[in-house]
């Protein structure tokens, strides 16, 4: 019996995603069609009204979070967020549940955030078009057998990412990037021979050429750790309510000069951006170790009480 209402919650809440989706996708479609219109003024206009409702849907989303499955999220680190300031955001990649975590500390916080995504999401039905239409920035990698079959792809991937971020230039933004690329899993870990412990190798370029495109506007780093005691959930874990806890770090600092350059053509920059970066990743796993050594630690001092 308490499994089957376990499966209820979650179904209740899944509907409620939907339709709370469905919703805010409406008027997100029409103002994005107003935004189609070549005027700097309109166009301004409609990507502050679009970032709002896009707030407001995950605002709802809280709600529905909050009443049927809450998780309680233990935050650390620093809070002097800014809506006015352009952040970009990077973090641990484990589950589709870090995104709703993210979007639930940061949203009223910081300007709404705006993720990095495969091109492949882009015909995701519904969320597809609204993510395009909230100017996320979409990627599109090509692999080396699909350089070697057509050199004139090399740097286009460059060139899209540059072209995404250009228009984040003219109002508070924040950039979303998961530098792993991927979401951890022990296989990957292993194949990488990663030589962190609960994370994989961090990829520079996409951050790397996100920092360039947008300039001097954004120069402002926030480094989130996620650590989920136990087992990481997926979606429906989640939504059903088998998260009950979680852990969230929060560093904000400012973005170093050094980590402004020319990533494709300059190898000094790009070495010294890619040793800066594993700087953080080696703060974050030590953090990680530490969050996982306290779980075992409440573990064992639970299973001495029973």
């Amino acid at each position: 019996m308490r499994a089957l209402l376990i499966r209820v919650r979650g179904w209740i809440a899944f509907c409620g995603y939907v339709v709370n989706t469905l919703f805010w996708v409406m008027p997100i479609f029409v103002i994005s069609l107003f935004k189609l219109i070549p005027v700097t003024p309109l166009r301004t206009g409609c990507s502050y009204l679009l970032d709002h409702c896009a707030s407001a849907w995950i605002s709802v989303n809280t709600l529905i979070e909050k009443l049927f499955h809450p998780v309680d999220i233990r935050f650390s680190g620093d809070t002097h967020f800014s809506t006015q300031e352009w952040y970009m955001v990077i973090a641990n990649h484990q589950s589709w549940v870090d995104i709703l975590i993210l979007q639930r500390l940061l949203n009223h916080k910081i300007p709404f955030l705006k993720f990095f995504l495969k091109q492949q999401l882009l015909y995701v039905p519904v969320l597809g078009l609204a993510w395009w239409a909230l100017d996320f920035p979409f990627m599109r990698r090509y692999s080396t057998a699909q350089l070697k079959k057509n050199p004139k792809l090399k740097g286009k991937d460059i060139e899209i990412t540059r072209k995404a971020c250009a228009k984040f230039k003219h109002k508070p933004v924040s950039v979303m990037n998961f530098v792993e690329g991927t979401r951890f899993s022990p296989a990957k870990h292993s194949k990488q021979g990663s030589p962190y412990r609960h994370l994989l190798k961090p990829k520079a370029g996409g951050m790397a050429f996100a920092l360039s495109a947008m300039g001097e506007q954004i120069h402002k780093l926030v480094d989130v750790t996620i650590y989920y005691p136990g087992k990481v959930p997926s979606f429906w874990e989640y939504i059903c309510g088998d998260l009950s806890r979680v852990y969230v770090d929060v560093k904000i600092t400012d973005i170093a000069q050094e980590m402004r350059g020319d990533y494709m053509n300059d190898r000094q920059f790009k070495i010294g951006f890619q040793e800066q970066l594993n700087l953080l990743w080696q703060r974050k796993d030590a953090l990680l170790s530490q969050y996982a050594e306290q779980a075992d630690k409440q573990a064992e001092d639970s299973a001495k009480h029973v």
